[in-house]
């Protein structure tokens, strides 16, 4: 069953025939003729009672009708909405579990003000996995740490993050020298800090004996007060954990100190929802946003 096909039933029932439906539509009548009968055919059901020139639709010719309305509506309303240059519709949106829980709050806020016909719906995830599932079509665009796939999206740089290892409160410096904690507490493997804290051991010679792999950066924060083991955290989280006084926050290396958060989308598939994105986070304070978008997302 085609829109076509539920036009053509329509214009039937309006008429009140085949040769007044086939003048309206501009049609041979064996044309309307075929597809009354191929509709009737693909639903397994007379839509019309013939009695000489005349049609009567059939029960079920009169609940298709009610439905033929609903879908010619909406297939209207489809098209004009893909067609407006405004954010309207849902928009799904991935970032990363700090990124969402710190940097996004003010943003978001003043993006429901602004587009109130966008529907912004929220999924957290690592990089990887918000990647993944942009090339999938669940989501349209996401907040994910550098590096990205250049040849699949499209990005600007939304954050910059200093990155701090940081440890239990009365820990000996980590630095260039010396041995490393032997247990580090990160996220699950895709994520971009467990990789540069890797990094860092293996820059030293040296390789972490122990993981604790949890899904929350509280709860990181957490076992690293407790002596449980050292995490690298953005700085932005951990100026949100009311028991900071209780770590001690070592410098990693050039290189391994600063991560951008960028908002990425599927090549050559910018949204006005996207756009729209892009300018609420340069209103809030990421004055680079401007230019990199009009380098990145054209």
């Amino acid at each position: 069953m085609e829109l076509s096909d539920l036009r053509i039933f329509r214009a039937v029932v309006d008429e009140g025939g085949i040769t007044r439906a086939a003048e309206k539509l501009l049609r041979v009548q064996s044309s309307v003729t075929t597809r009354i009968k191929r509709l009737e055919e693909d639903l397994d059901t007379p839509l019309f009672l013939r009695q000489g020139k005349k049609l009567h639709l059939t029960p079920a010719g009169h609940t298709l009708l009610d439905y033929a309305k609903r879908l010619q509506a909406l297939a209207d309303e489809t098209r004009t909405a893909v067609q407006d240059p405004r954010p309207r519709g849902v928009f799904s949106l991935g970032a990363m579990e700090s990124t969402a829980a710190v940097r996004l709050p003010l943003p978001l806020s003043e993006y429901y003000r602004r587009f109130p016909e966008v529907d912004l719906q929220l999924r957290t995830g690592n990089p990887t996995q918000l990647a993944t599932a942009i090339l999938a079509g669940e989501i349209e665009a996401a907040l994910v740490a550098e590096p990205v796939a250049e040849g699949r999206f499209e990005h600007i740089t939304a954050f910059e993050e200093d990155l701090i290892m940081v440890a239990r409160k009365d820990h000996p410096p980590i630095g260039e020298t010396g041995p490393l904690p032997p247990t580090i507490i990160a996220f699950e493997q895709g994520c971009p800090h467990r990789k540069r804290l890797e990094t860092w051991y293996e820059q030293r010679g040296d390789m972490p004996r122990h993981t604790i792999q949890l899904s929350s950066y509280h709860a990181m924060l957490g076992c690293v007060v407790v002596g449980m083991g050292v995490a690298l955290i953005p700085g932005s989280v951990l100026d949100t954990f009311p028991q900071n006084h209780l770590l001690s926050r070592h410098e990693p290396p050039a290189g391994l100190n600063k991560a951008a958060t960028l908002l990425i989308w599927r090549k050559d598939a910018i949204s006005p929802k996207i756009g729209a994105l892009i300018d609420v986070l340069a209103d809030h304070g990421q004055s680079h946003i401007r230019d990199g978008r009009s380098s990145s997302a054209t």
